[in-house]
């Protein structure tokens, strides 16, 4: 065959093996995202540590640039200026689901922290960013102010599944949450107005960097406004169907950011924050189906942007920066943001704990990312006229420094810092109660007095005033209201127990928080048997795992405890075993918990326990221990309230 007919062939077989790579790429970068998840969550590391590793690793094989170069036919710039793009939607998307979160109450406590951060908080961080630039990697002021502006960006990217991974105080989260939604826009903007006043001829104009500042502010509030006036009376006039309604609303965010970008450039970042602000505040439309399905979209997405992220960072380049590189990032964590924090944070309500770890917890994720190499290639694009073509490799190579620096400081840093300063439990073990029935809170009692710390909730003023008298935090607030997750103080508490005396109440208290502790740390107590068929029990999908055993339920440990039993928790020994335990009491005892060192453990239907030397058991017994050499009854004996037992060993 002549070589003019061989061309062809050898084309397409290329073409189809570069096609190949592409969808196994886009195959595997998702299912390595989980993969780095689900290791970091058994070994109870941050998530976008891993993420990145893994990332990094994937990059020494494949390269995502090279792999789209390769299916469009161009050079690995062509493959950037392909991917990122797509990074830039990913980041409006996951900035809209962030701001679905931030609630306007939130404010009350952290509010003036929240503005002095975004406003004093972000110039103290451009003005000694751009200084230790210059200083440590010699750049030109000009590159210097630029990556000085792009590095006051900390963002949801990272510090959202940080909070997560720590799970610090309230005020403290709510501080650290609304600072790295709101610095985005901010950030990307300065930068902005940064790279085109100062980058670009003709020489600088305040004039027309303050009209391209108001321009950029007024195209993303009104457009913000404008969406979320458009999605609420979707769903309020029921012009859409339920199925409908998340996919409106990720439409409407893409669309919204990629007009708002056309009218001004990076304005959409603005607009797409703004419209999750306004739909999580207003009161017309229920949107809490749309954030369950952003909060999926965002983990997959954060998952996938951070193996993409470590898989472009090319190592080489990182230490080409050498020890100026290393001293950049070193003063930005050791100086920067501590002098940052307390500059902006001074006279604000935190505390000196609470501002210490505001100082210590600023990473870079993958806004700055994005950023940085859009301006990088227009750097390229426009050598002519800007000069300074060299200045591109360095000013990614530095940010991608950062953000991996500073990821991988804070992602090891910063729990043990939260814990030591008081702010945050490594395993919190807290029980929240649904329901302050008299029984209720006799077993809460028994727990608090063993160390483990209880919150109670009901909408009976009386039984919140009962449990309060006997020394337990409590709230008279209904379990399924937003203040139930937003406002109390759910510090060191890790599982919730729904045990009103309501079936619906306790499997819609189930829905509200399994969000918040997952399907494996919520409980429920059904108030009466029924039959796995029975018509009369909610769906199975509205259930949460079954307390203490398919026979006990609401109803019978009331009549129980009414009878005379009461809850005590005994210490176990080489002397005293559990089997002994059960000998004494028998099967009129209900194993509840076990406290085994700082670990509690939840006795449930599917996950019978058995409790070793060394742990305290929880149980509901008889007042009067059952005599040696007497058969244990297989029901519950009704005895004397006057036989009593103290409630702790």
């Amino acid at each position: 065959m002549s070589p003019f007919f061989e061309l062809p062939a050898l084309w397409a077989a290329e073409t189809a093996h570069s096609h190949s790579m592409l969808l196994y790429y886009v195959a595997l970068v998702p299912a390595l995202g989980v993969a780095a998840q689900w290791i970091a969550w058994r070994l109870h590391l941050p998530g976008i540590l891993m993420l990145l590793i893994f990332g990094i690793i994937l990059g020494q094989f494949l390269s995502p640039d090279e792999v789209i170069a390769g299916v469009t036919g161009g050079d690995a710039s062509s493959g950037t200026r392909v991917l990122f793009p797509l990074v830039s939607l990913s980041v409006a998307v996951i900035l809209f689901e962030g701001s679905l979160t931030l609630r306007l109450g939130e404010l009350r406590e952290a509010g003036s922290a929240v503005l002095r951060l975004v406003t004093i908080g972000a110039v103290v961080t451009c003005l000694m960013t751009t200084l230790a630039a210059h200083w440590f990697l010699d750049f030109s002021w000009r590159v210097s102010l630029l990556i000085g502006s792009i590095l006051t960006v900390t963002g949801p990217t990272v510090i959202t599944p940080l909070l997560h991974h720590i799970r610090p105080t309230r005020r403290i989260s709510s501080t650290l949450k609304w600072e790295g939604i709101v610095i985005d826009p901010i950030g990307a903007v300065l930068a902005v107005l940064v790279f085109e006043e100062l980058l670009l001829p003709p020489s600088v104009n305040p004039w027309s960097a303050a009209l391209s500042l108001g321009k950029t502010v007024l195209v993303g509030l009104v457009l913000g406004a404008a969406g979320a006036g458009f999605l609420v009376q979707c769903i309020r006039r029921f012009w859409v169907p339920d199925y409908l309604q998340g996919i409106l609303a990720l439409a409407v965010a893409l669309v919204s950011f990629c007009i708002s970008n056309y009218l001004a450039e990076e304005s959409g970042l603005i607009t797409v924050t703004l419209l999750g602000i306004i739909l999580a505040n207003q009161k017309q439309a229920v949107i809490e189906h749309l954030i369950e399905f952003k909060e999926h979209l965002r983990t997959l997405l954060i998952g996938c942007l951070f193996i993409l992220l470590g898989s472009r960072i090319d190592p080489q380049a990182l230490l080409d920066l050498g020890w100026p590189g290393v001293g950049l990032v070193l003063f930005l964590i050791a100086v920067i943001r501590p002098a940052s924090a307390f500059i902006s944070l001074a006279g604000t309500q935190l505390d000196w704990r609470e501002k210490v770890f505001v100082g210590f917890l600023a990473p870079r994720g993958i806004v700055a990312a994005a950023v940085a190499s859009v301006f990088a290639l227009k750097l390229e694009q426009l050598a002519d006229e800007s000069g300074m073509v060299d200045s591109a490799t360095p000013l990614v190579s530095a940010t991608f420094l950062v953000i991996l620096s500073t990821v991988t400081f804070y992602g090891l840093v910063s729990g043990p810092l939260a814990r030591v300063l008081g702010l945050a439990i490594a395993n919190p073990q807290g029980l929240l109660f649904a329901g302050a029935d008299h029984w209720v809170r006799e077993l809460a009692k028994v727990l608090h007095e063993n160390g483990v710390r209880v919150m109670l909730v009901d909408t009976n003023y009386n039984k919140i005033s009962a449990a309060r008298m006997a020394g337990l935090p409590a709230e008279c607030i209904n379990v399924l209201s937003d203040q139930a997750r937003n406002e109390v103080n759910l510090g060191g508490i890790g599982r919730m127990l729904a045990v009103t005396p309501n079936d619906e109440v306790n499997s819609l208290a189930v829905q509200e928080f399994r969000q918040l502790f997952e399907s494996s740390g919520v409980f429920q107590l059904p108030f009466k048997s029924h039959a796995a068929a029975d018509s009369r029990s909610p769906a199975s999908h509205l259930q949460a795992r079954v307390l203490f055993g398919s026979d006990w339920t609401f109803t019978r440990i009331r009549e129980t405890v009414a009878a005379g039993a009461v809850f005590k928790a005994t210490k176990l020994s080489d002397n005293f075993s559990y089997s002994d335990f059960l000998v004494r009491y028998g099967d009129q005892a209900v194993l509840m918990f076990v406290i085994q060192g700082e670990t509690l453990q939840v006795n449930t239907v599917d996950q019978k326990l058995n409790p070793e030397p060394g742990s305290t058991v929880v149980a509901l017994v008889p007042a009067l221990p059952i005599p040696p050499g007497h058969a244990a009854s297989s029901e519950p004996k009704a005895v004397s309230s006057s036989d009593s037992v103290p409630t702790s060993s």
